[in-house]
C-alpha cells in the first residue's frame, strides 16, 4: 500500500521516466474491479488525458498525482503503477493504462483497494483527497514537536493505543500500518501500548522516530515491502514487517513477532518493545 515515502519516492519516479510524454491513448476501467473507486465515469478518462502531455508528479499522504495538461491523475492505497518501456510488455488485466506516442506506457493495477481520480484543476471532489492535500506534512518543517505534542494533547486519545493514534482516522494522512511498525520499533514503543500510558520522555521519543524513520524510508526510495514503479522493491529495508516475522531482531536477536490486532496485523520485538 501506498504510504507517505511510497508516495514521494514514486513521484520522483515519474518525473524521471514519463515527464513530457503525450499521452497517446488512454484506457480506463479496463478490468473490473469492485474495489477501484474511480471519480466520476471512467468512460471520460480518455477524453481528458489523450493528447494530454505529462507534467510535474507530486505525493502527498498515501496519494500519488502527476498533471496532464489542465487535468490532475491521482491515485491512492493499493494502486501500483509500473512503467513499460515497451507497451508491449503492458500486463492484461489494469484499472488504468496510459500509451505514450514514443512507445512506452504506465499501467496502473489495483492490489485490495485504491482510489483513482482523474478532474480538471479545482474540480477534485473526494474528501480523502483534500484532507490529505491540507494537512501538513511529517517530512516539513511546521510538523514539530509543538505540532506533534498538540496533536496527542485530546484527553480521549489517551485511551487509544499507540497503533490507533499513529494509524486510524486521518491524523496523519499517508501514515498506516506499514509504516508505524518501524516507527514504534525505533522508539522502543509496543504498538498496543496506551497513548495515555506512555512518559513524556517517551512521546517525544516517538515524535523523533516519526520524523527520522519515514525520512530514511522515503529517501532509499520506500519501504522493501512494495514495488516501484519498475516493479522492484524500494531500497528500504524494514525492521518489522512480513519479510522479517520470525527472524532475530537487529538490535536483541528475539525473533520479531507478528499479531493480529485492530482488524491487521502488528510486527515487533517483545524484548526491545516490552508491552509492560
Amino acid at each position: 500500500m501506498i504510504e507517505i515515502p511510497e508516495a514521494l519516492a514514486l513521484a520522483e519516479q515519474l518525473n524521471g521516466t514519463v515527464q513530457g510524454k503525450c499521452i497517446a491513448r488512454t484506457v480506463a476501467a479496463y478490468s473490473p474491479h469492485k474495489f477501484a473507486w474511480y471519480q466520476g465515469d471512467p468512460a471520460d478518462y480518455p477524453a481528458l488525458l489523450t493528447g494530454q502531455t505529462v507534467g510535474s508528479a507530486r505525493g502527498f499522504g498515501s496519494t500519488l498525482e502527476f498533471e496532464a495538461g489542465d487535468v490532475r491523475v491521482a491515485v491512492s492505497e493499493g494502486a501500483a503503477w509500473k512503467f513499460h518501456a515497451d507497451k508491449s510488455e503492458v500486463p492484461a488485466k489494469h484499472q488504468l493504462l496510459l500509451e505514450f506516442d514514443d512507445n512506452s506506457a504506465l499501467s496502473l493495477s489495483v492490489r485490495m483497494y485504491a482510489g483513482i481520480l482523474c478532474f480538471r484543476q479545482g474540480e477534485v471532489d473526494n474528501d480523502y483527497y483534500l484532507l490529505a492535500e491540507r494537512a501538513i506534512p511529517p517530512l516539513s518543517l511546521e510538523f514539530d514537536w509543538a505540532y506533534f505534542e498538540r496533536m496527542a494533547a485530546p484527553e480521549e486519545f489517551g485511551k487509544l493505543s499507540l497503533k490507533a493514534f499513529l494509524a486510524t482516522e486521518q491524523r496523519i494522512p499517508g501514515l498506516g500500518n506499514g509504516c508505524l511498525q518501524d516507527i514504534l520499533y525505533n522508539a522502543g514503543l509496543h504498538p498496543k501500548r496506551k497513548l495515555g500510558d506512555i512518559s513524556a520522555d517517551d512521546l517525544r521519543r516517538l515524535f523523533q522516530s516519526l520524523k527520522d524513520t519515514l525520512a530514511d524510508m522515503a529517501a532509499r526510495g520506500g519501504r522493501d515491502t512494495e514495488p516501484d514503479i519498475f516493479g522492484q522493491p524500494g531500497g528500504y529495508q524494514t525492521r518489522c514487517s512480513k519479510n522479517t516475522v520470525d527472524t532475530p531482531c537487529g538490535n536483541c536477536g528475539t525473533p520479531i513477532v507478528k499479531q493480529a490486532y485492530m482488524g491487521g496485523s502488528i510486527y515487533f520485538c517483545p524484548t526491545c518493545q516490552p508491552l509492560d
